[in-house]
């Protein structure tokens, strides 16, 4: 089945999606009592940071609130103020992030663009990039199944993918085409139900992953397998950049390049 990121009703997109408890440390602050933070080490010039920080923990805590309320399941990742004033970016896991007013009374999803030059800008790409880039940095080469580019390495693309779906085995179809174009392939495993987390936990384990890959996106049912595998690992990667279907192709920056695309669209996208 195929799904993509864009205009989702918010209300069954937030209510049906999957929670999962994720712990967020921060080196220079803690929390008081009362919910605001204090900087462990005074820091000359962060008063003003200080007083944003302590903004966005209490809008956190209003939207947290609001969405309880409103029997609405949503985690909240990240969030950032944006260009606009009073207007906050709020990353959700597992889902399409939305837009809030500073008082958490109002959100609202979709793109917010910014028009004025000859390109225009969709804000959300900022926000977003910065932190599927970091994700993305952190992952290990080896816990991923890799297929090199063909002469020069010109791009490097990474791919959730599931071998249950339909469009990840059509795009695998054409993996020597796209690496033909210059362009490696870095899959990270993102099972798209319970269901399926056995079988990616097969291919993981294999001793030849690609073999494994290639067979179970053909419709061979793998033997079990039990290993110490990155698999949930990945999918919770993939929540906390706002995966919600495969494949999901993303460029080394974070940039989220689309679902499924031909050797071409992909390549027009990267040059791009």
């Amino acid at each position: 089945m195929h799904f993509t990121r864009s205009k989702l009703a918010i209300m069954s997109v937030l209510s049906a999606s999957l929670m999962i408890t994720a712990c967020s440390n921060s080196e220079n602050a803690k929390k008081n009592n009362d919910g605001t933070l204090t900087a462990t080490a005074p820091a000359t010039g962060q008063a003003s940071n200080l007083t944003e920080r302590n903004a966005q923990q209490r809008l956190i805590k209003t939207l947290e609130k609001n969405f309880k309320t409103a029997n609405i399941n949503a985690k909240i990742i990240d969030i950032k103020p944006t260009e606009l004033a009073n207007i906050y970016w709020v990353n959700l896991e597992g889902m399409a992030p939305v837009y809030t007013t500073s008082d958490g009374q109002y959100i609202m999803q979709g793109d917010l663009l910014r028009l004025g030059d000859k390109t225009i800008i969709n804000v959300n790409d900022a926000f977003q990039s910065e932190i599927s880039k970091k994700l993305l940095s952190e992952l290990k080469v080896e816990d991923l199944i890799v297929y090199p580019a063909q002469g020069k390495t010109k791009h490097v693309v990474y791919i959730f993918t599931d071998i249950s779906c339909p469009y990840c085995h059509k795009l695998h179809e054409h993996m020597a085409e796209i690496n033909s174009k210059g362009i490696e392939v870095r899959y990270i495993a993102w099972p798209r139900g319970d269901q399926f987390i056995p079988a990616m936990e097969s291919v993981w384990c294999s001793k030849d992953r690609k073999a494994a890959f290639a067979q179970g996106i053909a419709g061979v049912e793998l033997p079990p397998a039990s290993c110490k595998n990155p698999v949930r690992d990945q999918y919770q990667i993939g929540l906390n950049m706002g995966v919600n279907g495969t494949p999901a192709i993303y460029s080394m920056d974070g940039l989220y390049l689309g679902g499924y695309m031909t050797a071409d669209e992909i390549l027009n996208r990267l040059n791009n």
